[in-house]
């Protein structure tokens, strides 16, 4: 595989390891964008739904060895760990490895960088490449992703990237590109509880959530993250997009990386106990966003939903 066949969308044999919420919206992309893309998934019924955008279905992971490149998105280190490196796993066969592996997956740098080593010896590249976003925001075009491994593996599949989303950005060697995610999802949590809090407070001052949130998503202060948020608070819709066990687990990460690195967290220490809060609630298969919820239990007051439209800035997924 070569940059110009990667750029000829149908010309490099690409796997698919994951097809949950997020792995299933990004292997749908590279179909749409014209791309061979074979999928394989535990629940075997998650991939088959891609076949309806053009993609083929693995029976084993055994099928995508021979493949240039595949992708892995899976839940936890341990998920990847077996897909890759386990008895029936991706590496398993020596005789028969992939030109390279992608993982998107949110693991900690450790469980990367031993993935990393398990691929060289085998001779097979690895690029750490976890993302931001949602299934509705890789729907819409929005992902990002950030990326470390070697620089000539990374412009050989840039095109293929580029397909699932508005960017990726090359961070450097090694596993960099992890503690670029695991910063990212440490600001989710924090801006998501401030959030939480300011809208609470004007909510109990007097103000509907959907007038507050307008305000705040026009002025200097909203975000594209703040303006897609606003429905889940508006509504109080906890569909679950990410959980607070997920969020929780990268709290780990971050604080596993900060006494490392002797950096003082404080406002990100704040926001964990807020998360664990909503952990031990047992809502655990809603949405993060329940620390709204948590925010208001919290301030004395019961939220009820409000019907008020609200812009999520996502229109291009509502389209797709």
């Amino acid at each position: 595989m070569d940059t110009s066949d990667a750029a000829t969308p149908g010309t490099v044999r690409v796997g698919w390891i994951g097809a949950g919420r997020m792995g299933a919206a990004m292997a749908s992309r590279l179909a749409r964008a014209g791309e061979d893309v074979t999928v394989w998934n535990r629940t075997r019924s998650k991939a088959e739904a891609l076949t309806e955008v053009g993609c083929t279905v693995a029976d084993t992971i055994a099928d995508l060895r021979g493949h240039d490149v595949v992708f892995t998105m899976v839940s936890t280190p341990a998920d990847l760990e077996q897909v890759l490196t386990g008895p029936d796993g991706l590496l398993a066969d020596p005789d028969q490895v992939p030109g390279a592996v992608v993982d998107c997956s949110t693991v900690s740098t450790e469980s990367s960088a031993a993935m990393r080593a398990a691929c060289a010896e085998r001779g097979v590249d690895f690029l750490a490449s976890p993302v931001s976003g949602n299934g509705k925001v890789v729907r819409a075009g929005g992902l990002s992703l950030v990326v470390s491994g070697p620089e000539e593996t990374y412009e050989r599949v840039a095109p293929l990237l580029a397909h699932l989303g508005k960017g990726a950005t090359y961070v450097g060697e090694g596993d960099v590109a992890r503690l670029a995610k695991i910063c990212h999802n440490l600001m989710l949590g924090v801006v998501t509880q401030c959030m939480a809090e300011v809208t609470v407070l004007a909510e109990k001052g007097g103000m509907p959530r959907a007038a507050f949130l307008e305000f705040l998503n026009n002025s200097v202060m909203g975000s594209v993250f703040t303006r897609y948020k606003s429905p889940a608070f508006v509504h109080l819709d906890y569909t679950p997009t990410f959980t607070p066990i997920l969020l929780r687990k990268d709290f780990d990460l971050g604080f596993q990386a900060a006494h490392e690195l002797d950096v003082p967290m404080p406002v990100a220490a704040a926001t964990a106990a807020a998360v664990q809060a909503s952990v031990s609630s047992g809502r655990v298969e809603e949405d993060f966003a329940i620390l709204l919820d948590q925010q208001a239990a919290a301030s004395g007051i019961t939220l009820k939903p409000e019907d008020a439209p609200v812009d999520d800035g996502l229109s291009a997924a509502d389209e797709a």
